[in-house]
């Protein structure tokens, strides 16, 4: 009798017993499907969606290959009708097609009659579509591209996209390979991108994403759109692009609040792009305006929505999307896989460990006790304070102080979400700190002050959780959280991951106030770093070693 580490159930969970010998393979084997809901220690409860499984299917795997890793890691028979149902629900993906028609320009195609009927048969689809051609095909408004594919996915027929991308204005880019060259990993993840035409490449931060998207611009050799975070990781991006490629100072544009430049590879920021006016986005319209070839979404988990409505309109255009994670508080990871595109390429973040190209990370999470005064406060507490009292206890301050001792003479950072628990924990250290309201020019002086190794500690907001490149940094502390954002968690740990020059490991510590929201939302966090098969140990802060 098979004694797998999986059960797998007719709910369409899966449980996963942490401890066997086979649960790391396992757990690689079932991540590319099913999502993880709970990670306590000992069983890992994960969830097969159908988004899940259609990711998986527009990534090459087919449903004989997803029940063939239910059935033999499966330590109890697999409930046939969930064999049937997941059978069914990866056949959905691709029965409907958007193909070119040389006659009739974009089309909707299917070899299954009635899955047809149903679509035209929908109140909101019938206005997008033209005249019906045959029994297979109808006419497509190119227009409404973006929104069929949207309304498709939520009535349950994600339609495969083949009507392929314009060419966009040709513009000659190369990669300079001078000294380095591309990882394995970024290889196949630019050309599984590239066959797929578009979607969303996902890498653990400091693999090299941004590697990934230039390789992307070599290929396409066209004008490029690049959307980021924020200014700083613009020039991050400027700065990797000279470095990397063939592209000099001329051809990049930074279209920031501050500087509105387009030239033929533009960098603009979400919030520039989102700026409203009016009712209008003047900016969304101006960038519409030029012929990219290309459009990369850098952390395409942030989106905001009016980026998903311009994306609407973009489908002619090549999309790349690059992230660490897929996963989306707001639940929009639907409207990702419709218009920014499918899961093209996912590296598991201990893969990448092993070949040795991110640090790996010992992740502790550290309890401390409320004093009694504060328990008192946070059991009278309206429910929307609660979360802010037990997160700044002033117990964490003290906390932080022996734990950025234990590590004196390495590169820390201190990370939290409230402005003045991070500025009081700045006077406590006498280090600086970077928030929403620190100056850009600023913010770059003290990062590359913190690069150099002139400055040790640094205290941050959640402005430092994307796309900030420091390298040096071995250890974060944790002190507060936005809620139970598991991307959050990625990024932050994500900080850590470049490669340290004497291979030690980084140390990643969240500051928990025991038995209140703090430790909930901590258990909430904590999932997607179970799911890359990251294990927290739990310490009491009682037990901090001395300087």
């Amino acid at each position: 009798m098979p004694n797998g580490p999986l059960i797998v159930q007719s709910d369409k969970t899966i449980l996963l017993e942490v401890d066997h010998e086979q649960a790391t393979e396992a757990r690689h084997a079932i991540a590319a499907f099913a999502e993880l809901e709970r990670a306590p220690e000992h069983v890992h409860s994960y969830r097969l969606t159908p988004l899940g499984l259609w990711n998986a299917r527009a990534a090459g795997l087919d449903a004989e290959q997803v029940l063939d890793t239910l059935l033999k890691y499966s330590r109890f028979p697999v409930p046939h009708a969930l064999l049937v149902d997941i059978e069914d629900t990866m056949s959905r993906y691709g029965r409907l097609r958007l193909e070119k028609d040389e006659q009739h320009g974009l089309v909707l195609r299917t070899n299954d009659y009635p899955v047809l009927e149903e679509v035209l048969h929908a109140k909101k689809i019938q206005p997008l579509l033209g005249p019906r051609i045959d029994g297979e095909t109808v006419v497509v408004h190119s227009s409404q591209r973006g929104q069929l594919k949207q309304l498709l996915l939520k009535l349950g027929w994600p339609a495969e996209d083949l009507a392929g991308y314009v060419d966009g204005t040709p513009h000659p880019i190369m990669l300079n390979e001078d000294g380095w060259t591309l990882r394995p990993y970024q290889k196949l993840a630019t050309e599984n991108f590239w066959a797929g035409g578009s979607g969303v490449v996902v890498l653990p931060c400091g693999a090299g994403k941004t590697l990934v998207g230039a390789a992307a611009m070599a290929t396409s050799q066209t004008t490029t759109l690049i959307l980021v975070t924020n200014t700083v990781s613009a020039r991050q991006w400027k700065e990797e692009l000279l470095k990397r490629t063939s592209l000099t100072e001329d051809e990049i544009g930074e279209y920031s609040g501050a500087v509105k430049e387009v030239r033929p590879v533009t960098i603009a920021t979400y919030q520039v792009l989102t700026l409203r006016r009016g009712g209008l986005y003047p900016h969304l319209e101006l960038l519409d305006a030029n012929n990219w070839g290309l459009i990369v979404y850098d952390e395409v988990h942030l989106l905001p929505a009016p980026i998903f409505r311009m994306t609407a309109d973009l489908q002619a255009r090549r999309r790349l999307g690059l992230t660490a994670t897929l996963v989306r508080e707001d639940g929009r990871e639907g409207e990702v896989f419709s218009l920014i595109g499918p899961k093209r390429y996912d590296a598991p973040w201990k893969d990448i460990e092993a070949q040795g190209y991110i640090a790996p990370a010992d992740c502790v999470e550290v309890r401390v006790d409320l004093p009694r005064d504060e328990r008192v406060a946070y059991a009278m507490a309206d429910d929307g304070d609660k979360y802010r009292l037990c997160a700044t206890s002033e117990t964490k301050t003290a906390v932080v102080e022996k734990l950025v001792a234990s590590h004196r003479g390495e590169q820390l950072l201190v990370i939290g979400q409230y402005i003045d628990q991070l500025d009081e924990l700045g006077q406590r250290l006498d280090a600086p700190v970077i928030k929403g309201e620190t100056s850009v020019k600023e913010r770059q002086r003290l990062f590359n002050e913190f690069r150099s190794g002139e400055v040790h500690t640094l205290v941050v907001s959640k402005v430092a959780n994307f796309s900030i490149d420091l390298p040096e940094a071995a250890v974060a502390i944790q002190v507060s959280g936005s809620f139970g954002s598991r991307q959050e968690e990625a990024q932050r740990l994500g900080r850590l991951l470049r490669p340290k020059a004497d291979g030690r490991a980084a140390r990643f510590y969240t500051v928990v106030a025991r038995d209140t929201l703090d430790q909930d939302y901590a258990a909430r966090r904590q999932r997607f770093l179970a799911e890359q098969g990251y294990a927290y140990s739990i310490m009491d802060a009682a037990d901090i070693p001395q300087a």
